[in-house]
């Protein structure tokens, strides 16, 4: 009974802070979550659960990578593929390495492989909170896609290398040779591991397809059970667990097993993908903030030698800008570099400029998979005694995780401002071009119904209903294809058909609700009626919007 309170207090709390961040504009919706959780744990009588890292990782951040990596812009990242691996594995290995000797210096009662783990943990960026920040469509796209491919690779990559150095720490010894050997085995073998899970799980969608009989819901849990067959399977051959889902995520959209799927399963199925990611998104910051108390209450005398509140916090505020520093001059030399391989090697260069130097180094904002971790650092050390600098861990990652969220609220929106102009219509007219070829591949299919005729020459119902929607796609492929169509003509039309198809569902529901009262219809036909009223509704407002 606990755990569903806990559990329905949880969402209650994400479906509470949508409205509370309209009514306060300025603070994002992450800060507002995670001070929902600590208002909910604060008082000593308060919710103060104890969260498994491992099933952490497991029920929240496996099917939350699955789903981005499933919609993930598979063009763009092949694109952005240099700059993508450079930040997902290079500056994943250059953080842990100059961050860990940084904190060792500035704590050095902290081990130096303990210090090693904690700048592992600390590598991983969150991009979901750099969304809920500043909107996508002030980002260049180039840039959000950048921070996206980063954010699914760095944390399978930060993770490992936390588990190397967290080993390290336990046993007192480090090969680089063996490391290295394993790290390449966690990636290969979370690789396969991903690829298996989309192989066996499409096998399976194709034999539900060919049986009418099973239910659209048994095929959407089939798609559900994906990300966790894969990150089990790779935790199962001591593998990276976190890279399976992502692995499985891409595979899954590249090879499009949703063409597997009827028209009902891909809407159930994405539906429950877009509300499941609101609530774990959510529930992540929550859980945040339920863990801060305990951590404020409870400051390592490690770091209190001089100041118990002024020290802590200036260690925290050095290492968030050591880290955001080592982004930017990573970033800054990789761009150098790469201009030079492809002026050698006459590749395609990418346009940068500070600003969007500036914009790359502060939207590197950490989250959830750094909370994971530095919570997944044993509470003893082999000989049964306490596991060193595990309490000043936790508290300089949470501290950082705040920090950072902060900068990035104050400072991102102002300096992303203007850098997404002509971005827009470039995709614009992309996305113009794709509709007109669309248009015309459907007027074309429908044209070769109207030259059928029936058996003595006459026409048939196809023939006329065919007319009817070529005449409908000469509309719309007329429009796409006037450029110099005023936005307020189409606008106005657009409106005016919303206008009257609103008033047309309308009559057709109050018409229902009558003969529903008047007992001409059970609610069995009512309930059917009205959801189709319903899917008619959706279908048409797509289409407006996509026009």
């Amino acid at each position: 009974m606990q755990v569903f309170t806990f559990i329905l207090i949880l969402v209650m709390a994400v479906v509470a802070s949508q409205p509370l961040t309209r009514l306060f504009r300025i603070v994002p919706l992450p800060i507002v979550q995670i001070a929902l959780g600590a208002a909910l744990v604060w008082p000593t009588a308060g919710f103060h659960p104890r969260i498994e890292p491992e099933l952490f990782l497991l029920l929240f951040i496996a099917p939350l990578l699955f789903a981005d990596a499933w919609e993930a812009p598979k063009r763009e990242y092949r694109k952005l593929m240099r700059p993508i691996l450079s930040l997902a594995f290079g500056l994943v290995f250059f953080t842990t390495l100059v961050c860990g000797f940084a904190l060792h210096w500035l704590v050095p009662s902290m081990p130096l492989p303990v210090a090693f783990a904690l700048a592992a943990a600390l590598s991983p960026t969150d991009a979901v909170a750099v969304s809920s920040i500043v909107d996508k469509e002030r980002v260049p796209k180039n840039l959000m896609h950048i921070l996206e491919g980063e954010s699914l690779l760095n944390d399978a990559s930060g993770l490992v290398v936390f588990r190397f150095a967290t080993a390290a720490a336990l046993t007192g010894s480090f090969s680089l040779w063996q490391a290295s050997l394993a790290f390449v085995f966690a990636v290969v073998g979370g690789a396969a591991a991903g690829l298996l899970a989309v192989a066996v799980v499409t096998g399976a969608l194709k034999l539900l397809a060919k049986s009418d009989r099973i239910a659209p819901e048994a095929q959407v849990l089939v798609i559900v059970f994906l990300p966790f067959v894969a990150f089990l399977a790779a935790e199962a051959v001591h593998a990276s667990g976190v890279l399976a889902a992502v692995v499985a995520g891409v595979a899954a959209g590249h090879t499009r097993t949703a063409r597997q799927l009827s028209v009902s399963v891909y809407m159930l199925t994405h539906s429950f993908w877009v509300m499941l990611a609101f609530l774990l998104n959510g529930a992540i910051f929550v859980l945040l903030g339920l863990q801060l108390p305990a951590i404020i209450r409870t400051i390592p005398p490690a770091l209190t030698g001089t100041h118990w509140l002024w020290q802590p916090l200036g260690i925290i505020v050095a290492l968030t800008f050591c880290l955001i520093t080592l982004r930017f001059l990573w970033i800054s030399v990789a761009i150098a570099l790469s201009r030079l391989a492809a002026r050698r090697f006459r590749l395609e260069q990418f346009r940068t400029t500070l600003r969007t130097r500036l914009a790359g180094s502060v939207a590197g904002v950490r989250g959830a998979v750094t909370l994971a971790g530095v919570l997944s650092l044993p509470v003893l050390a082999l000989d049964g005694s306490p596991f060193p600098g595990r309490d000043v861990a936790i508290f300089l990652a949470v501290g950082v995780i705040l920090l950072w969220l902060a900068i990035a609220s104050l400072s991102l929106p102002p300096i992303v401002r203007g850098l997404a102009v002509g971005h827009g219509a470039v995709h614009a007219i992309e996305m113009r071009r794709a509709r007109i070829a669309a248009t015309e591949a459907a007027i074309a299919q429908l044209e070769s119904v109207t030259h059928r005729g029936g058996a003595d020459g006459t026409a048939t119902i196809e023939q006329a209903v065919a007319e009817g929607l070529i005449a409908a796609y000469r509309r719309r492929l007329a429009l796409l294809e006037d450029g110099q169509t005023p936005r307020e003509e189409v606008a106005a039309l657009q409106s005016a058909e919303n206008a009257l198809r609103q008033a047309a569902l309308a009559a057709e529901r109050e018409a229902l609700r009558d003969l529903l009262k008047r007992g001409e219809i059970d609610d069995v036909a009512f309930n059917t009626l009205a959801h189709e009223l319903v899917l008619h509704d959706v279908l048409a407002e797509t289409k407006t919007r996509s026009h």
